[in-house]
């Protein structure tokens, strides 16, 4: 823990200075200690900030904690290109270590049961009513659109309404992969347009995998159980994620509630990456035999 909240700070902090962004000198906490704050919450009390702001300020990270109310409001005050800024550095780091091969997919993320819609306050709006095959059931909130690369890191995210289907948020998605990459997906993904324009522009392959009456060359069995093995990666990936969440996101209003998902999403990123480096230290360190000698 200590590791991980030492490394918020640092990495937060280091990029707010290359982002030349400037605290007021009247601020009670800089906006790295704030983002420390959500960052921590989200890996470790559930997205609970005040538990968080306890924690940090009774165990010496950040000795100057605002007030609760004051630390919300800071919290919501936080240009959102921060948080970007954030996410995008830790996303040029997976690709770097990549070999050029991604999945995508989405998972919702409910804001109540559909029994309680007509009493939800945070969203509002039919969009918002998705449904999950997987389980058979509706659900009333976001879907979060994300691609992965092939060992499961996040490298670009989409939030969008729960009703939205995924091709339709597969053409807002900007794809800034490196050229040549190949990009798996399921069988919602057979877009053929958007496929070829991947392809013309950017040299990306959008490989998804085929429908029984598709009419583009259908695959192989070898190729479509690669593909299908591949995909079961970022399932794992949601799993990880999801298990950050509490059984229920506590938010009051909307930009609230959109930050937590956010860190949640970062916050795993962190998590892997820290996981990454030690997995990197561990495997380049050679034990020698050493003698005793009395």
């Amino acid at each position: 823990m200590e590791t991980e909240i030492t490394v918020f700070y640092t990495v937060c902090d280091n990029m707010l200075k290359t982002m030349n962004f400037r605290d007021d000198c009247q601020a009670g906490m800089n906006t790295a200690e704030v983002m420390t704050v959500v960052l921590t919450a989200a890996r470790f009390f559930c997205g609970n900030i005040r538990t968080s702001a306890v924690f940090l300020s009774e165990h010496g990270y950040i000795p100057d904690m605002l007030s609760e109310s004051r630390l919300n409001r800071r919290i919501h005050a936080t240009d959102e290109s921060a948080w970007e800024n954030l996410f995008l550095t830790f996303a040029d780091i997976f690709k770097a270590a990549e070999d050029g091969e991604y999945i995508i997919d989405s998972f919702p993320v409910p804001v109540c049961d559909n029994i309680r819609i007509p009493r939800a306050k945070i969203l509002r709006g039919e969009d918002r009513r998705g449904y999950m095959p997987s389980k058979r059931r509706y659900f009333y909130g976001i879907r979060v659109h994300m691609i992965t690369t092939a060992s499961g890191y996040p490298v670009e995210f989409v939030i969008a309404p729960g009703r939205d289907s995924d091709v339709a948020v597969l053409r807002q998605m900007r794809f800034d992969l490196p050229e040549g990459s190949v990009c798996h997906g399921d069988k919602i993904y057979n877009d053929y347009n958007c496929e070829d324009m991947l392809r013309e522009a950017a040299g990306i392959i959008l490989s998804p995998i085929r429908k029984k009456n598709s009419v583009r060359a259908a695959d192989s069995r070898v190729e479509r159980l690669a593909r299908q093995n591949t995909r079961k990666r970022i399932g794992t990936t949601f799993g990880q994620i999801t298990n950050f969440f509490p059984k229920k996101i506590h938010a009051v209003t909307p930009k609230g509630f959109f930050l937590k998902v956010i860190s949640f999403i970062i916050s795993f990123s962190f998590h892997c990456l820290i996981a990454q480096f030690f997995t990197y230290i561990a495997s380049h360190i050679t034990i020698r035999p050493f003698k005793i000698r009395i």
